[in-house]
This record gives C-alpha cells, sequence and structure tokens, in this order.
C-alpha cells in the first residue's frame, strides 16, 4: 500500500510540475527554434563590418592639438582623436560633457552638427549606400528590444535609412566602429525572442530581479518535473512493458499510445532538457548573484596646461599611427598610440618621452578602479599579471564585443578584460562566471559542436529544443485524455 502511495504522489506531482512548466516550455522552445534563423540563416548582411582609419600621414593635420585649443578657447577636454571624412580632417574633441565636437585640423574652424554628420559618414561606409536617404539620427544613451546588451557599446547613434528593408546602423563615433545593424526580420526576431525567450515583458513590469527569480523558479519546476518523470518510468517501466506486451498478443487497438509516445519521446530528449535546464538555472543564478549597480566608467578631464609637447611631435612615424588620444593615471597624462601593428603606445604629454609597459600600467589601473565593494580587491605582492588578448577564446567570447583587450589575471583565478582605448570594462571573469559562461555556450548553445561548423551546431540545437517541445506537448495530450 506505502508502495502504491508512493507511485501515486509521483504520478500527481508530475503532472502538476508539467502543468506548471507546460507555457514556458512552450515560449522557450520556439524563440529557441527562432535563434538560428535570427542570428545565422537569415541574419542581414552588410558591406562592410569594420572601417580602417587612415594613417596620420595621409589626414596631413596642419594644426595641433594644442593650436586647435588656443584657436577655440578651450582650456580642457577628456579625450580626442584625428579622424578624416567628408575630405577633411579633423580633431574630434571630446569635452567635459562628454560631447564630441569636431574641429578642423586644417583651419580650426568648428564644424556644426560633427558628430552627426560623422555618425551617417560611418553608417554609410558600413552599408555602402550613399543614396538612400535617412529617415533619422538618434543618439541612444540606453539598450532597448532592437540594441540589446550583447552589443555592449554605448552611446551610439541609431542612423536608420528610408529604405525597403528598414535598416537601422548603430556606430560608436568615438572609436569609429558598429554596434550592430537590423533590418525589418530581424527586428521582428529579436522582439521575439526578446519577450519570449528572455521575458522582457516581467522585467518592464516589475524589474530584472523579479523576472529571474521568477524564471529561475520555473527552471526547478522544469527540473523536478524531468527528475519525477524520469522516476515514473524507473518504477513502472515493467509494468509499462508487460501491458505493450499483452496488448500486442491480444491485437487490442492501443488507446494509450499518447501516453506511450510522451515516455518514449521523453525519455529520449531527457538529457538535452536536462542540459537546457540545468544551463539556463546556472545563468539566471549568475545573474541574481551580481546584481549590484555597475560602476560607472571611468572619467578624465585633462587640462591644457598638462599638454606641453604638441600630438604632431611625437618620436614616432605619422604613417604608423591610426588612433590618437589621451590618458590621465597616477598622476600622469600620456599621448595614447595605436600604431599599425595594433600596438598601444604612450608618450608623456610634458616630456614628449615613451613610457615603457604603460599598456600594462593603465591596465592594472583601470581594473583597480572597476573594483567594487562586492567584487574585492585584495592586496598582492608584487604586479599582476597582464596579456594582451587579440582573439575571442571560451573565457572572453565574441559576445564581449571589444578586441583588443588586456586580461588582468589575479592570483585568486579572477580575470579581468580591460579596454585601455576607451578605458571601458569589457568582461570579469570570477570562478563563478568561468563555471556559468562554460556551462552556458557548452550545454545551452552547443558549442562543443563547433567542429561540425555552424549549420550544423544550429540543426542539432533545434531539434533538441523541438523534441523538449513535443514530449511536452504529448505530455498535455496525455493529461486531457485522463480527464
Amino acid at each position: 500500500m506505502a508502495s502504491s502511495a508512493i507511485k501515486s504522489n509521483f504520478y500527481k506531482w508530475h503532472r502538476v510540475l508539467g502543468l506548471i512548466g507546460l507555457v514556458p516550455v512552450i515560449f522557450w522552445t520556439l524563440s529557441g527554434l527562432s535563434h538560428p534563423f535570427m542570428s545565422n540563416w537569415f541574419r542581414p548582411s552588410i558591406a562592410k563590418e569594420v572601417f580602417k582609419p587612415l594613417p596620420q600621414s595621409k589626414m596631413a593635420p596642419a594644426l595641433s592639438l594644442q593650436q586647435v585649443m588656443d584657436q577655440n578657447n578651450l582650456h580642457e577636454l577628456r579625450n580626442f582623436n584625428l579622424i578624416h571624412f567628408n575630405k577633411g580632417t579633423f580633431y574630434q574633441v571630446q569635452g567635459r560633457d562628454s560631447v564630441y565636437q569636431y574641429y578642423s585640423a586644417t583651419d580650426g574652424v568648428l564644424l556644426p552638427n560633427g558628430d552627426v554628420q560623422y555618425a551617417e559618414y560611418l553608417a554609410r561606409f558600413f552599408t555602402q549606400d550613399s543614396t538612400s536617404t535617412l529617415k533619422s539620427i538618434l543618439l541612444q544613451t540606453n539598450f532597448d528590444a532592437q540594441y540589446q546588451p550583447i552589443n555592449h557599446l554605448l552611446p551610439v547613434w541609431k542612423v536608420s535609412f528610408n529604405r525597403p528593408d528598414g535598416m537601422d546602423v548603430y556606430v560608436e563615433t568615438g572609436h569609429n566602429r558598429m554596434g550592430t545593424f537590423n533590418n525589418n526580420t530581424r527586428k521582428t526576431m529579436l522582439w521575439v525572442f526578446e519577450q519570449f525567450h528572455t521575458w522582457q515583458f516581467l522585467a518592464d513590469i516589475a524589474g530584472d530581479t523579479f523576472r529571474n527569480a521568477f524564471l529561475l523558479t520555473i527552471m526547478c519546476v522544469m527540473l523536478f518535473s524531468l527528475i519525477s518523470g524520469l522516476t515514473i518510468y524507473g518504477l513502472f517501466w515493467k509494468k509499462f512493458k508487460a501491458i505493450q506486451q499483452n496488448r500486442k498478443a491480444k491485437g487490442a487497438e492501443d488507446k494509450r499510445f499518447v501516453h506511450r509516445f510522451h515516455r518514449q519521446i521523453g525519455l529520449i530528449v531527457s538529457f538535452v532538457m536536462f542540459t537546457f535546464v540545468v544551463s539556463g538555472a546556472f545563468h539566471l543564478f549568475v545573474k541574481l548573484y551580481h546584481n549590484e549597480p555597475a560602476k560607472a566608467d571611468y572619467g578624465q578631464v585633462i587640462n591644457r596646461k598638462q599638454l606641453a609637447v604638441s600630438n604632431l611631435n611625437l618620436p614616432i612615424a605619422d604613417s604608423t599611427i591610426k588612433q590618437s588620444g589621451l590618458v590621465s593615471f597616477n598622476g600622469n597624462t600620456f599621448y595614447q598610440v595605436v600604431d599599425n601593428k595594433k600596438e598601444v603606445l604612450y608618450f608623456d604629454t610634458q616630456t614628449g618621452k615613451e613610457r615603457e609597459l604603460a599598456d600594462e600600467d593603465y591596465a592594472r589601473f583601470l581594473s583597480t578602479y572597476y573594483h567594487t565593494a562586492a567584487s574585492g580587491l585584495k592586496t598582492y605582492k608584487g604586479r599582476v599579471k597582464v596579456d594582451v588578448i587579440k582573439q575571442f577564446n571560451n573565457e572572453y567570447g565574441f559576445i564581449n564585443k571589444r578586441l583588443p583587450v588586456a586580461r588582468v589575471s589575479y592570483p585568486n583565478g579572477d580575470n579581468w578584460y580591460i579596454e585601455t582605448t576607451s578605458s571601458k570594462l569589457a568582461a570579469k571573469v570570477a570562478g563563478i562566471d568561468r563555471a556559468e559562461g562554460l556551462s552556458f555556450i557548452f550545454l545551452h548553445k552547443y558549442f562543443g559542436m563547433s567542429w561540425a561548423g555552424k549549420d550544423i551546431r544550429d540543426i542539432v540545437s533545434m531539434l533538441a529544443a523541438l523534441g523538449v517541445l513535443v514530449a511536452s506537448l504529448f505530455g498535455f495530450a496525455a493529461f486531457l485524455k485522463n480527464k
């Protein structure tokens, strides 16, 4: 009697848990099926994805940064760069208010609406579209449904073309790069994925913490539903087998084929459902674990008096300079120069002398700055190790967007990835982050199948999601037949 009661309770709780998880399973599997179309097969194409600036020798600035500042009564700035567009060379000067102003490097005259003009220039370069009219150009300072946090770069200009495909291009003018691009099809798919896979509507209603906690609860329900289903199969498999053999011996009609299909398909997809649920739950748990506000980006204000040496008189050939800027840390100010080999060099603005290993020092400085009370920062003997990362890998994946970056490695295993040319924190990977990242890319996104190619990997992941969906629907049909 006790054994029968236990089995009956397992049946009862399996049905209850399965019903609770049914709608989320439908949402997640259908939106998961759409992801390969959005990210691979139906992903829009664009003519150019990378902008390569001219070397300083070809831009041929006639005026130095100091001359432009003096002519326009600029006493301070956050940063600057030299850019060339619309047949002219300009100083792109970021003021204290973080707004970019553009001054001619020939005569020092301010270019009205220069940042808007440069955003349009970059968008037309990426699309190679010089004829379509523009619908709008808007400065975007927050992520939204069409420009999601996975794109990382902010602020960006959203340049919308008046074309049948509704192309929008997001560009970061401060670093001459593209955040992402969307056509009408991709916008629709992004909305579907955001609403049905990440449940953005819950975050809109009650905030991120509530959404993540709610979804984690649903994931736990699904895990217990899976475990109870496997337990039922283990307890009753001899009985199921005997019933099927007796039916075949008598030639009777199979009236419980729905239940049988639910059991069989459920058993087949149980492993992939386990990987989906565990990796998804771990992903949500880490989000809740790291639910602290991000520290504000590092900001600097550099006074004109600190710029004793002209930016045009540095001990480096103009033909090798691809990007220029300023950084200030540890009481010193430097010209930060990216050369044609993507090496980052530092020259003292007071003496013009190059400082060796300054990029490592700046990465350490920024890593310390971005540590919060929650993340903690211990004092270690000696200097922490810094490596330059020029390619994405399993720990620092392509979703982080920024390259090259400096990896600051601490003795406790934490890695902090810093983009020194923008002074931004690109990613931080502690013990739990590393484990979650690996579980998500291998158990949830099936990166273990990458050896077979992206198409095969996407097909396998879609078949896995489809199997979970079919098993769930057969389970619901079996529930209805029992009523």
